[in-house]
């Protein structure tokens, strides 16, 4: 949820943005009018969108879900990478933020393939079929609530579909020795307990804020 990496330094952020696969016009508008916002601290970084929509095309993922859509970079990056008749669900509470995401959704021609829904994630979740139908997942949403909405996902998920979770390192507090709030104590636990998990093959990767990667088994 960061427009840059915390984990490196600035200059060394600037050297991966330079050698990844750049945003075009309609994505840059959107990280740019993003920016200006307070809440700027909640939107994906560009190399991280890029990875995503690399990770979808490379599955050809036909069925996405989002659970988490702020002002809609990671629902771009997404929908453009799915293939024709493909579709992704997005869950959020605001629709003030989201409503910013829909216009650029319409000028990259991509709104048809995605739907929203407005209201709790988990109650979304709930309402869903728990039948496998979905390839890709990305949450970045409420930290506390991950551990509920992996769960509630995976039944949901086909095999060998892939969950993302955003910000699972926590600007590096979930090394412990500093105070630590709530949510750096609930993605600590979700952590150890992943890594534990037989359901998963599980991958936490340093982009961004921390990226942690699930396969279903």
């Amino acid at each position: 949820m960061t427009p840059r990496s915390s984990l490196i330094s600035p200059a060394m952020s600037d050297y991966v943005l330079a050698h990844t696969e750049p945003p075009d016009e309609v994505m840059a508008a959107l990280i740019a009018e993003t920016a200006g916002m307070p809440e700027v601290s909640m939107q994906i970084a560009p190399d991280q969108a890029a990875f995503m929509a690399l990770l979808v095309r490379s599955l050809n993922a036909r069925r996405a879900i989002e659970i988490g859509t702020f002002t809609g970079l990671s629902a771009l990056a997404v929908a453009r990478a799915l293939p024709e008749g493909g579709s992704l669900l997005c869950c959020d509470l605001n629709a003030e933020w989201t409503a910013i995401g829909r216009g650029y959704w319409e000028q990259a021609g991509v709104s048809d393939r995605i739907e929203l829904r407005i209201g709790p994630a988990a109650q979304t979740l709930e309402a869903l079929p728990a039948e496998p139908t979905y390839d890709f997942a990305f949450v970045d949403a409420d930290k506390t609530g991950y551990a509920g909405y992996v769960d509630a996902l995976y039944p949901r998920m086909q095999t060998n579909a892939l969950i993302l979770l955003d910000n699972t390192l926590r600007s590096g507090r979930v090394l412990g020795g500093s105070e630590t709030s709530a949510d750096d104590d609930a993605m600590i636990a979700l952590n150890d307990q992943l890594i534990s998990d037989g359901r998963w093959e599980t991958v936490l990767l340093p982009i961004a804020d921390g990226l942690t990667l699930l396969r279903k088994r």
